[in-house]
């Protein structure tokens, strides 16, 4: 279980790492928060954005549907 969440399953680059950003920013150090995304893009550039900003992906798993078109769960803690 998370500490927070947030669905961005209908935003697309670059707003739905703008909108996790603000949701890590409002976090503390150590806590967890559960991001679902959806297509290729925020798939791809999401977790590497929050690495680059130095916080963990902790997990990144298909929640329903095909390839990155499909729903995906992204579990993030807040590292600094």
């Amino acid at each position: 279980m998370s500490d927070h969440a947030i669905d961005i399953t209908a935003d697309i680059c670059p707003f739905t790492f703008v909108k996790t950003k603000l949701l890590v920013e409002r976090m503390r150090v150590g806590e967890t928060a559960l991001v679902r995304l959806k297509g290729p893009e925020p798939l791809k550039n999401v977790p590497r954005s929050l690495i680059e900003h130095g916080h963990a992906v902790i997990s990144l798993e298909r929640e329903e549907g095909e390839g990155p078109e499909g729903v995906h769960r992204l579990i993030l803690r807040k590292m600094t």
